[in-house]
């Protein structure tokens, strides 16, 4: 037992199950005590995995000194209380997005991480999806040019929460994604359009539209008040185009298509510019890549035990989860 890491998990709701199934499968882990307010969740656990423990009292988490690492997947607002909790008892935390409600929050997570030199990574698991991460590649190699906008739909009728609006619970997933396909950059201008229409004060849909350096526009769509089921996003470059599809059999479908400038042969050998410019509409093959599959979550429980383990370089730590949590609070400030 003390040869692998010894886990606690606070939060077995919704998503903990998954987390709980990626750690208790992970050989280099071993789940020692579940955390829930909810006797029906801490039955849940003891009926699938009997040898782990349960209480509703996280403070039996942070005073376990053989527990080195926290998974933290409880409400939106817990999150820093006991992110900061879990790290002054010098565990590492990996946090369920948003890691916090806002970017001082993150920071103090950040310097009290640094400060006892542990490891604080956000669960932004799409960053570690297969998909993902060949769309990454596309964009780096250069074969879609220059990125001229992206954009994104995720949007479903339900689950409507009322801890957080539709924003902050759908949208982390695209914003962290753009994110990271474009290298971390800092946005130009950041906008917000949406409306609650269920319950007051908390928003069903919402439209954010970033504008990034290099005139990268990105719009993001999410709502839990729609007729179909959508996890879509397009990049549009100026040689090719890209759809990632999360839903489909075939996850990203490469297009090459655009609109280029003619040039058209003058007089003396040379190209002139003709007024009206005249452009032609190309549209070449379709390629649907194959891709090795691999449960997300799963890679990014391997990722955050070998962050752990080996020093490996947070993919998804505190400077990711700032930036993240940053967008989505400049988009709380509705004009």
């Amino acid at each position: 037992m003390n040869s692998r890491l010894i886990v606690a998990q606070i939060g077995v709701g919704y998503w903990g199950p998954n987390l709980m199934r990626n750690l208790v499968s992970n050989e280099n882990c071993c789940v020692k005590l579940a955390v829930d307010y909810s006797a029906e969740r801490r039955n849940f656990v003891q009926s699938l995995y009997p040898d782990i423990e349960v209480s509703d009292d996280p403070e039996v988490v942070f005073s376990d000194e053989e527990i080195k690492t926290v998974i933290i997947a409880t409400p939106v607002q817990s999150h820093f209380d006991l992110s900061i909790q879990a790290l002054e008892a010098n565990k590492h935390i990996l946090v369920e997005k948003p890691m916090a409600t806002n970017v001082q929050e993150v920071e103090e997570i950040g310097k009290l991480a640094r400060k006892n030199n542990l490891i604080a990574m956000v669960g932004h698991t799409f960053i570690y999806n297969p998909a993902v991460r060949y769309v990454k590649g596309i964009i780096d190699s250069g074969e879609l040019g220059d990125i001229r906008y992206i954009y994104s739909q995720r949007v479903n009728l339900g689950r409507i929460r009322s801890d957080v609006d539709a924003l902050w619970n759908l949208a982390p997933h695209d914003i962290s994604i753009v994110q990271y396909w474009l290298n971390e950059p800092t946005p130009v201008s950041i906008k917000r359009t949406g409306m609650a229409y269920v319950q007051e004060g908390i928003e069903d849909v919402s439209f954010l539209n970033i504008h990034y350096p290099k005139n990268i526009m990105v719009n993001i769509h999410v709502s839990w008040l729609d007729p179909h089921k959508v996890r879509r996003m397009t990049v549009v470059g100026s040689k090719k185009m890209v759809v990632y599809d999360d839903l489909a059999v075939n996850k990203v479908t490469i297009y090459d298509k655009g609109i280029d400038r003619m040039a058209i042969l003058g007089e003396n050998m040379d190209f002139d510019s003709p007024d009206p410019i005249n452009f032609n509409h190309r549209s070449g093959e379709v390629k649907i890549p194959e891709i090795i599959w691999k449960e997300p979550l799963q890679c990014e429980v391997e990722h955050f035990v070998n962050c752990i383990i080996n020093n490996t370089p947070c993919q998804t730590g505190i400077d990711h989860a700032r930036q993240v949590v940053s967008i989505l609070e400049a988009g709380n400030q509705v004009e």
